[in-house]
């Protein structure tokens, strides 16, 4: 109704997402050569069917945010992939990076660019190769986690799944104690990545959620976990504050990424921080991860599609 849709208008307004495009996805390269015929990375592929995996991507957060506050962060050697697909988007909306140097620098490089529009921002990133069941009961989770990260500013929540099976390739959650009274949403109690077959088991018997790296948080919470876990990576950014929207940005940036150590956004900055995370468990939703071939066949099976490319038979993926 309309009176209730006026009241949460003001904070709709300070909700933004960030695309996580610019990796280069070399585990699946085997694959996606099969499927494409080029060096492209997953998220320019039609893995899954007639779309590229950002597009799906990008069809799905538009359910619950706006395109004009919609940024995707590329690597610049993409650029003849990521045009074709982004070439409506704004400047403004695109973080363009010289080069991969992990999760943290483009997940800092986006908050900096949305922190200068807008202060009071709260920020959903979506890394852009997932398979997700069911966009629209998956978008209604993050439209919680949104209404979360606005009540509670000082939190990061993280999505966790309810795990299928006792998956050694995923990094998993721990949670702790249900927070304020929210039914689906916890505390951390601590990640564990990629465990041996018999810890997977016991996870999963705990209660322990898959990590589906998808969080929701306010600019604040977030620029302040990244500098208190690594605040040197946290000041080299900063130095450059002045420069965002000028036409120096880009220079400045090459320079910063050419002297840019790799860092891992979960390793390095979330798992410090446990005391910080919240986890929102996601019901209801099938994910799965398309890091390798196996995984995507699995999701094919699941989604009950058989794309183009995979009616020849590919048994070399298997």
């Amino acid at each position: 109704d309309m009176a209730s849709r006026a009241q949460t208008q003001p904070t709709r307004d300070h909700e933004w997402a960030v695309i996580l495009a610019g990796g280069d996805g070399t585990r699946l390269k085997s694959l996606t050569r099969h499927i494409a015929g080029d060096e492209r990375p997953k998220q320019f592929c039609s893995v899954l069917g007639r779309q590229t995996l950002l597009e799906e991507t990008q069809n799905r957060a538009v359910l619950e945010l706006a395109p004009e506050r919609t940024l995707y962060v590329v690597n610049r050697a993409h650029e003849n992939f990521y045009r074709p697909v982004l070439r409506d988007e704004s400047a403004d909306n695109l973080v363009v990076q010289p080069s991969n140097r992990g999760t943290a620098p483009a997940i800092l490089y986006s908050l900096l660019r949305i922190a200068a529009r807008d202060a009071q921002a709260i920020v959903a990133f979506f890394p852009s190769d997932h398979y997700i069941s069911d966009d629209a009961k998956f978008m209604a989770q993050i439209r919680t986690a949104l209404d979360t990260a606005a009540k509670r500013r000082d939190l990061v929540v993280l999505l966790g799944l309810e795990p299928e099976s006792p998956e050694v390739e995923y990094g998993w959650i721990e949670p702790a104690q249900p927070l304020g009274g929210q039914a689906k949403v916890f505390g951390v109690r601590r990640f564990w990545e990629k465990p041996n077959r018999m810890l997977a088991q016991v996870l999963q018997l705990r209660g322990c959620l898959w990590n589906s790296f998808v969080m929701v948080a306010s600019v604040q919470a977030l620029l302040e976990i990244i500098e208190s876990a690594i605040p040197e990576l946290y000041r080299a950014f900063m130095a450059l504050n002045p420069l965002f929207g000028s036409a120096a940005e880009s220079k400045a940036i090459d320079l910063l990424y050419a002297r840019l150590q790799e860092v891992n956004f979960s390793h390095q900055v979330l798992a410090l921080k446990p005391e910080r995370l919240a986890v929102l468990k996601v019901t209801g939703v099938r994910w799965n991860d398309l890091g390798e071939p196996k995984r995507v066949m699995a999701s094919l099976d699941m989604a009950g599609i058989r794309p183009r490319w995979a009616e020849a038979g590919v048994p070399q993926f298997a």
